[in-house]
């Protein structure tokens, strides 16, 4: 199908900016500013909840800043989402992602804990994924504490945060713990060596393109030879087996849509189990913009059905979900 005309509109609204927008912008600092700027715009109202508290969690090298959201509910101990902000490992944080993250809380009815990692450029690969690895074994530690079920906890994130969870699974299940049960990926980067030799389908004209996947790789990875790691590409790791089920959703318009839909195959051949669901219409990004794009509330309605499956009956639920 053609471009969503609520898509086609925010596009024509960043063709007609008088400057740069995130993606165009080559500057850490502007686009971090560009980006949070754009939070008020797409970001929609959101529900009340129990509480949402910051929490510093203990690092080796730096203390983690998180947020933890906790719906209303008369559950004592809840599952836990630990979920990573997109942002292209450059821009992003925890309020950018406030809106999404409250109300995966209320509609999953699970704990958000929300990770504030080190950026690039000033923090390279792999610092962002070992501030979410120590994010994630501290919650499977403490979750009691903050009113978790520790037997019951998934990981997510949206574009680099979906990239950050992905390589996660892949690290704990290589080092035997902590235990997921659910990866939710929200149009993730899992392969940096996909333009190598072609250029992606969708790579210009849709918000995110080429050029501005390049800067970031650029911004994230120390050289070239880090693109074929997988834990900077997590699609390309040889090994996909006892990884946790996984729920991968992808925009139509997307450079990220082919990469997300072959880890999702992937992840089937190796015996896993991957439900992907593609959103017609839509572009990169479009499930933070709740306020200006409909179909963010269906496929945020997509993400919490298959969380609450998993934790309530241990299955995705796949039959109720929009997928295609």
């Amino acid at each position: 199908m053609p471009i969503h005309p609520q898509c086609q509109a925010i596009l024509d609204a960043m063709a007609n900016a008088n400057g740069p927008t995130v993606f165009d912008s080559r500057e850490p600092a502007e686009a971090r500013r560009l980006y949070a700027a754009g939070t008020a715009v797409f970001a929609p109202e959101t529900p009340p909840l129990r509480s949402v508290k910051n929490l510093v969690v203990p690092g080796v090298a730096t203390d983690i800043p998180t947020r933890i959201y906790t719906p209303e509910t008369a559950v004592e101990r809840l599952p836990v989402l630990v979920f990573m902000h997109g942002g292209g490992w450059v821009f992003g944080s925890l309020d950018t992602h406030d809106a999404l993250c409250r109300l995966l809380a209320h509609q999953a009815e699970c704990l958000i804990v929300s990770v504030d990692y080190r950026l690039a450029p000033e923090h390279k690969f792999p610092v962002g994924l070992e501030d979410c690895l120590t994010v994630l074994e501290w919650v499977a530690a403490n979750a009691a504490s903050i009113g978790g079920d520790p037997s019951r906890c998934a990981i997510g994130g949206d574009s680099a945060g979906g990239n950050l969870a992905a390589a996660a699974c892949q690290v704990v299940r290589d080092k035997g713990g902590p235990a997921l049960v659910f990866q939710l990926l929200i149009y993730p980067a899992v392969d940096f060596t996909a333009d190598m030799t072609a250029p992606r389908s969708n790579g210009s004209g849709f918000g995110l393109s080429d050029a501005a996947i390049a800067w970031m790789r650029d911004c994230y990875l120390n050289d070239p030879f880090d693109a074929t790691d997988p834990m900077a590409s997590p699609g390309i790791a040889k090994n996909l087996g006892g990884l946790p089920p996984a729920l991968i959703q992808t925009a139509e318009f997307d450079p990220l849509h082919d990469e997300a839909k072959a880890y999702a195959e992937a992840l089937r051949a190796a015996g896993g189990t991957a439900i992907h669901i593609n959103y017609p219409g839509m572009i990169h990004g479009f499930m933070r913009m709740g306020a200006m794009v409909d179909e963010a509330a269906v496929a945020l309605d997509d993400a919490s059905k298959a969380l609450r499956g998993i934790f309530t009956e241990g299955a995705v639920f796949s039959g109720k979900l929009r997928g295609n």
